[in-house]
C-alpha cells in the first residue's frame, strides 16, 4: 500500500503546510515537492492529481481522530467523560497544528462539490463514533433520552467546527484551548435535558 512507503507520509505533510500557506487552488503539486524534498515527478508515483492529494490529507489526518476517539470510547467511563475528552482532543490536535487548522477549517471547503463529497464519506466514520457516544448516554440515563441524536450531532460537531474556525478566521489570535472548556460545558448542560430557566 502507497500509505506505509515513507515518502508518502512526508509528501502529506509537505500538502498541509503549502495548501495553508499558499491556498489550495495556488498549491501547485511542484510547490508540494519542493516543502517534501521530492522531484516533482515523485508525487505522481504516490497521487493521481492534486485533487487526490487533498483527498488523501483529509483521510491520512481524520484517521488521527477517528483512532483517538475509538481509543476514547474503548477506555472512557460514563458517556460525559466519553464526549468531554473528544472535545478537548479534537481542540488539541487542531491547536498544535496551525497549517492543518487552516486546511480543515478553510480550504477543505473551497474546493470543488466532487471533493466535498469524497470528505463528507471520510467524515461519516467520525461522526458514527459521536452517535455512539450520544447514544450510549442516552440509553444510561446520562443524556436526555428524548433527544433527537442527528439534531444532537449536529450541535456538537457544528459546535465544535464553528468555534475552530473563528479561531483559524481570527489570525490564531487568541488560545483555542482556552475555549474548550466553555464549549464542553455548554454542551454537556445542553445534552442533559435539564430545564433552563
Amino acid at each position: 500500500m502507497k500509505r506505509d512507503k515513507p515518502k508518502y507520509k512526508q509528501i502529506v505533510d509537505a500538502a498541509v503546510i503549502v495548501i495553508a500557506e499558499n491556498g489550495y487552488h495556488q498549491a501547485q503539486v511542484s510547490k508540494i515537492a519542493k516543502q517534501a524534498g521530492v522531484a516533482d515527478g515523485t508525487i505522481y508515483l504516490y497521487f493521481k492529481n492534486k485533487e487526490d492529494i487533498l483527498i488523501s490529507v483529509f483521510q491520512e489526518k481524520m484517521t488521527v481522530f477517528v483512532e483517538s476517539l475509538q481509543d476514547i470510547i474503548q477506555n472512557g467511563n460514563s458517556s460525559s467523560e466519553k464526549l468531554s475528552r473528544m472535545i478537548d482532543n479534537h481542540f488539541n490536535v487542531l491547536a498544535q497544528d496551525r497549517h492543518l487548522a487552516t486546511v480543515t477549517q478553510l480550504e477543505l471547503r473551497q474546493s470543488n462539490k466532487e471533493i466535498r463529497l469524497k470528505i463528507n464519506a471520510i467524515l461519516k466514520e467520525y461522526l458514527k463514533l459521536l452517535d455512539e457516544i450520544l447514544i450510549e448516554g442516552m440509553l444510561k440515563g446520562e443524556f436526555n433520552p428524548a433527544m433527537d441524536v442527528r439534531i444532537a450531532r449536529q450541535m456538537v460537531f457544528g459546535t465544535i467546527d464553528e468555534s475552530i474556525t473563528t479561531w483559524v478566521m481570527n489570525e490564531f489570535r487568541y488560545d483555542l484551548l482556552a475555549t474548550a472548556p466553555k464549549v464542553r460545558y455548554l454542551l454537556l448542560n445542553g445534552l442533559t435535558g435539564t430545564p433552563v430557566l
